[in-house]
């Protein structure tokens, strides 16, 4: 079977294959894929890496393949009050919801218990499919580990 063992660089030759997966899946370190091309292919890389779209592995036949980020339920928070953005934020935050943000909006995994909140607080939401790319949270902004540690 083909294994993606290592990421490759961000540019060179062109990706020989796709693989499409969800933010869940682009998450966990190990698993069994469909690439685009019908073949099957385990990943396995280094655990606490979450793979975004336009990623490329390095296959172990010396191919490319380039991650995509798979359109996906998600419910899309909208207003022109950054203040009531910043309160919504802050109360899915405090329920570890993972957010991906933008000029004006912001998206989590479709939840209609987390709609009705953030439609409480004023925003309008919209269930819609598309790609989710959450932000990656403090410990995880670089390449490695991050934050220091007392002496």
């Amino acid at each position: 079977m083909l294994t993606l063992s290592e990421r490759s660089a961000p540019v060179g030759p062109p990706a020989a294959a796709r693989l499409s997966l969800p933010f869940e899946l682009r998450s966990r370190s190990r698993l069994r894929v469909v690439l685009s091309t019908g073949e099957q292919a385990a990943v396995l890389l280094p655990r606490g890496q979450i793979l975004r779209g336009g990623d490329r592995l390095l296959a172990s036949d010396g191919r490319i393949v380039e991650v995509v980020a798979a359109a996906e339920g998600v419910s899309t928070a909208h207003s022109g009050d950054a203040r009531l953005l910043l309160r919504a934020a802050y109360h899915l935050g405090n329920r570890h919801v993972a957010l991906q943000l933008g000029e004006g909006w912001l998206r989590y995994a479709h939840d209609h218990v987390l709609d009705e909140l953030v439609a409480r607080l004023g925003l309008s939401v919209t269930l819609e499919q598309a790609a989710f790319e959450p932000e990656a949270g403090a410990y995880h902004a670089g390449s490695g580990h991050s934050h220091s540690h007392p002496p």
